[in-house]
């Protein structure tokens, strides 16, 4: 979960105008940041984070738990961006397959040429992040809610299942496909590969002359492949785990995947889209005074409510 909603929390049980107008700032900054990951268009997110935390107030004091407290407003967060959402530009109509989502023996010889490199040269640079978030709009829909909940906004799996109303072991297959997807896509935007045209349908792939394979990938490293979420999180049982491990240690191609999806991952969690400096701040105040009025303590007039 985001400290930002712990930090919340507890700023509002303080009931002093400061505190209650900084745990606005954080909620405020929080619903658009989601917003903004989910539909990319900067007055739905706006519209949307205005509606839902006025919706909000009179909830905010009854909740004493931050993960309450996060279940809560991300839900109601979705089921608006998901009534007013507009399709975002470049989104795909072709949902890949998990073979297509594997890298082929071209991408794995890539990835072993650039092992050497410095860790400095997977990171995006502050600039780059519009690309990142560019690419996050650009893997389907229903993928890419689970991999901003789980993986940007550090929601657990349970508290994402309970978001979107599915089973906890659906959330893990969709996030698995979803870590591959953005991979993928990250990828061919930092390589400057030009993307597919809405639309259109991958081109098939030529048929490999006998001696190509003979050179596929052992069956060990896709059965890897499709099972490296739960071994990056944590949830493969001990001697499976160190069974994969001990492929991984004697596999280069796959200890540069690993690293490679890692790096995804790692990028997806420094995203953050913050809310426009010259609209917050009004907002916020109106908020504030809102808040303060509903519980019926002073200071509301410290914050005037002017657009």
């Amino acid at each position: 979960m985001r400290p930002e909603l712990i930090q919340a929390t507890d700023l509002l049980h303080r009931n002093t105008p400061e505190a209650v107008e900084e745990a606005i700032g954080l909620l405020q900054n929080t619903v658009y940041s989601f917003s903004m990951k989910v539909c990319g268009h900067t007055e739905d997110a706006e519209d949307t984070t205005q509606e839902v935390l006025f919706r909000s107030l009179g909830h905010l004091a009854k909740i004493q738990d931050p993960q309450a407290l996060a279940v809560w407003l991300y839900t109601v967060t979705r089921n608006r961006c998901w009534r007013m959402r507009r399709r975002p530009a470049h989104a795909p109509s072709h949902t890949f397959s998990l073979d297509e989502l594997m890298p082929d023996e071209a991408e794995l010889g890539r990835l072993l040429e650039d092992a050497g490199l410095s860790p400095e040269g997977n990171l995006l640079h502050a600039e780059q992040h519009h690309l990142l978030h560019q690419a996050v709009l650009r893997i389907p829909a229903q993928l890419r809610i689970v991999l901003v909940l789980h993986d940007m906004e550090e929601l657990t799996t349970d508290q994402v299942a309970q978001i979107l109303d599915l089973q906890p072991g659906t959330v893990r297959v969709r996030l698995h496909r979803a870590r591959l997807s953005i991979r993928k896509e990250m990828n061919r935007i930092l390589n400057g590969t030009p993307h597919q045209s809405d639309g259109a349908k991958p081109a098939r792939t030529k048929p490999q002359a006998p001696e190509a394979k003979g050179r596929q990938r052992p069956s060990e490293c896709r059965e890897l492949f499709l099972n490296l979420s739960e071994y990056l999180d944590g949830r493969v049982e001990p001697r499976t785990c160190d069974q994969m491990r001990k492929h991984i240690e004697a596999c280069p191609a796959c200890v540069s995947f690993l690293r490679d999806l890692r790096a995804a991952i790692n990028r997806c969690r420094s995203l953050e889209v913050p809310c426009d400096s010259a609209v917050a701040p009004r907002l916020r105040s109106i908020l504030t005074q809102e808040y303060l009025r509903l519980l019926g303590l002073p200071g509301a007039e410290k914050f005037p409510a002017v657009l």
